[in-house]
């Protein structure tokens, strides 16, 4: 493809996480709706402090609604989670608390039909590939529509991840993010984290020579579906870790459990609950802290 280059975001700010104490718990069936509330979104609306990730909602402390006996983790799986050597995390709704593709999708108006999409993807009715193509056709975002998302749709970054990646690094546990969104959105997330750029594997934007879109890198893992599956096999393999676990909430991080990939998959259900996905999970959280108590 003659004249495409791979985008980087060219911001250099820092950026900073503000979250609230919980006033009330909410049911996990009203956290989608609780993440779309106006005040909620206040966060996006600040203009002056370019890339500020924003952590305000109200995390449930109780059980979600459907009854699953694997909200109480077995003895094996936590000796499991506490002896990991790595651990790899999804980005959108897990890391973060909004669907980068999607926030960009509505930032260049394409919004509701992108959306339908993701939540085929998520859900595996439709292989990621396709979806994946499919939503970018619809948004054709230019490099430049990247950079001003960022800057007005800042990441969002969920409550309690800082606190749960920070014990895990003390504990001298590697961390990853593998991710089927965007690397130039995804990597000041990991600056500000303390996770360093090799250790994220997430889709590439391309771009023509004049920032028009031209596409995306079809060979990165995550592009396709079992792409998650492939990297965290990698990972493990390159690294040679003993003990790989999994956080995630869709499909694509429940098909990362396999034999030389993770060994156990913790369906993190604090933003979006995929009843299908957490049915199957070793683990189901809907709080961070679940994780951080029970690491040594």
């Amino acid at each position: 493809m003659a004249g495409v280059i791979s985008a980087r975001a060219g911001l250099s700010h820092s950026l900073s996480v503000t979250q609230t104490v919980p006033n009330r718990p909410l049911q996990a069936s009203q956290l989608a709706t609780r993440c779309t509330s106006p005040s909620f979104l206040s966060a996006k609306l600040c203009k002056t402090r370019p890339l500020v990730v924003a952590a305000a909602m109200e995390v449930s402390k109780e059980a979600p609604s459907a009854d699953f006996a694997n909200r109480q983790p077995s003895k094996g799986v936590l000796e499991t989670w506490c002896n990991a050597d790595a651990v790899c995390f999804d980005v959108d709704s897990t890391v973060c608390l909004d669907e980068g593709i999607d926030e960009l999708a509505d930032f260049c108006g394409a919004g509701k039909a992108v959306a339908e999409w993701t939540a085929k993807a998520m859900t595996g009715t439709v292989p990621f590939e396709e979806a994946l193509a499919a939503r970018l056709s619809l948004i054709k975002p230019s490099l430049s529509q990247v950079d001003d998302c960022l800057v007005k749709r800042p990441p969002r970054i969920s409550p309690g991840i800082a606190d749960l990646i920070k014990k895990l690094k003390a504990n001298n546990t590697d961390v990853f993010l593998v991710s089927g969104g965007f690397r130039q959105m995804i990597k000041p997330v990991a600056s500000e984290l303390g996770i360093p750029p090799e250790n994220i594997i997430a889709n590439q934007l391309l771009f023509g020579t004049s920032g028009e879109y031209a596409g995306f890198d079809p060979t990165e893992p995550t592009s396709r579906s079992g792409g998650k599956a492939l990297a965290v096999h990698t990972i493990r393999q390159n690294h040679g870790y003993k003990t790989l676990v999994m956080i995630g909430d869709a499909s694509t991080d429940l098909e990362a459990r396999q034999p030389g990939g993770a060994d156990l998959f913790i369906c993190y259900a604090g933003v979006q609950m995929r009843e299908a996905v957490a049915a199957k999970a070793d683990w189901v959280v809907i709080d961070f802290q679940e994780l951080i108590s029970e690491l040594p």
